[in-house]
């Protein structure tokens, strides 16, 4: 299937576009590259900064460009929700709209309505013990919303008013926000939902990204008069290899700008399943896991294919007084700290470190005060940056696997 319709011409799609630099070899999928976009490039691998509300919480837009943040990825849930997808595209888009001249990857809302659906927070391995269930939900929450074959109906976690997303409504939404790179409205599973259904749900998101396709190629020609937005399949599958594989299968054969690796998963089969996908798919095309940030998951992922990738974590833990380090994460509001006058850790080179120490954080954060989260926030996405940063330069030299097993084995020690 081609979106190249309705008067799109190729000038407009080479707007977008990746190139592979290197790879890793001997079996490994790992690779660097370049994803080209119309506000910029993305080397890769990269990690992609989330702004969950059109902002990464508690930090400024520049400050993130200062800390080497080469992209930022929005919610299309809930800026469909607040403040109106229709209030973005006026403004703009979505990096005007939030003063980010670089990239802007927007996701579908699908995370979100498996979440409202079953009520399961922000984690990428639900508890799988017990009986098997396709009314699976959390324990304490109500259904908010109700997955069909047409699309899903949910009630607003703000005003418990009512809304409908099929796939082209979720189009239309992203490409009102603008985003440079978005993703095909998917369905989520959780880990206890039978194979059954697994299967069932593969198929409907497949259906779902073919009309994600046709409303794309569509909108690309009614709105020609803005930069190109590529559109990315996601793939779903559980941790069955056949329906990974399958799923890889059926949208790589689709005329997708590039992929995401979506689903919930065990951390312990992140690079299996990682590969999986990355053995079907175009090697021309970008791949994206949504949802990764700890250390050892990301070396898994990139050598198992992945390109690029996002979390909230960083910040989430950030917030709570969780910050970084060689040696691991650590809690700064812990009473050690209170009289440490150095940085989070020496060699650090972020704007934190080279200004602040450890008793000014623990001073913030047991004062409750909201600069302590801005700190923290800027010296963890330095700290993954950075680390990625240093995983592309030792995949380009030759030296992954002695950098791998150095880094992780302080981190973990």
């Amino acid at each position: 299937m081609s979106i190249l319709r309705g008067g799109e011409t190729e000038a407009v799609r080479a707007e977008f576009g990746f190139d592979v630099r290197n790879t890793m070899g001997d079996g490994f999928l790992g690779r660097t590259g370049t994803i080209r976009t119309p506000h910029g490039r993305i080397e890769t691998p990269a990690f992609i900064v989330v702004g969950t509300k059109a902002t990464v919480k508690a930090v400024v837009p520049e400050a993130v460009s200062a800390l080497g943040g080469q992209a930022v990825l929005a919610n299309a849930y809930h800026l469909y929700l607040q403040p109106g997808s229709d209030l973005i595209d006026e403004a703009g888009g979505l990096g005007r709209f939030m003063n980010w001249p670089g990239p802007t990857f927007t996701d579908s809302g699908g995370f979100q309505v498996m979440s409202l659906g079953a009520g399961f927070k922000k984690v990428i391995a639900m508890d799988k013990t017990g009986v098997r269930s396709d009314e699976v939900i959390a324990e304490g929450k109500t259904r908010l919303a109700h997955v069909d074959d047409d699309g899903v109906t949910f009630k607003s976690h703000l005003d418990g008013s009512m809304h409908r997303f099929t796939p082209e409504v979720s189009m239309q939404v992203q490409h009102r926000l603008g985003a440079d790179v978005m993703f095909a409205f998917d369905e989520l599973t959780t880990l206890m939902n039978t194979r059954s259904y697994q299967e069932s749900s593969l198929e409907r998101t497949r259906l779902w990204a073919e009309r994600c396709l046709t409303e794309h190629a569509r909108l690309t020609a009614e709105r020609s008069y803005r930069p190109y937005q590529a559109l990315f399949g996601v793939l779903q599958g559980a941790q069955y290899e056949d329906l990974r594989r399958q799923a890889a299968r059926d949208l790589g054969a689709m005329d997708f700008d590039g992929y995401g690796i979506g689903g919930a998963l065990e951390k312990e089969n992140l690079g299996t399943i990682v590969r999986w996908v990355s053995e079907e798919l175009p090697e021309d095309k970008p791949r994206h896991l949504l949802g990764i940030s700890e250390p050892d998951d990301m070396f898994t992922a990139i050598e198992n294919g992945t390109d690029t990738f996002d979390c909230v974590s960083p910040s989430r833990v950030a917030r709570n007084g969780a910050v970084y380090s060689p040696d691991g994460r650590f809690n700064v509001t812990g009473a050690k700290h209170k009289r440490e006058f150095g940085p989070v850790y020496d060699g650090c080179d972020c704007y934190t470190c080279a200004n602040y120490s450890r008793a000014y954080l623990h001073h913030l954060f047991k004062a409750k005060e909201r600069l302590a989260a801005t700190l923290a926030t800027i010296h963890n996405e330095r700290f993954v940056i950075r680390l990625v940063d240093d995983i592309r330069a030792s995949i380009d030299a030759g030296t992954f696997f002695a950098f791998k097993q150095e880094f992780l084995g302080r981190y973990y020690a």
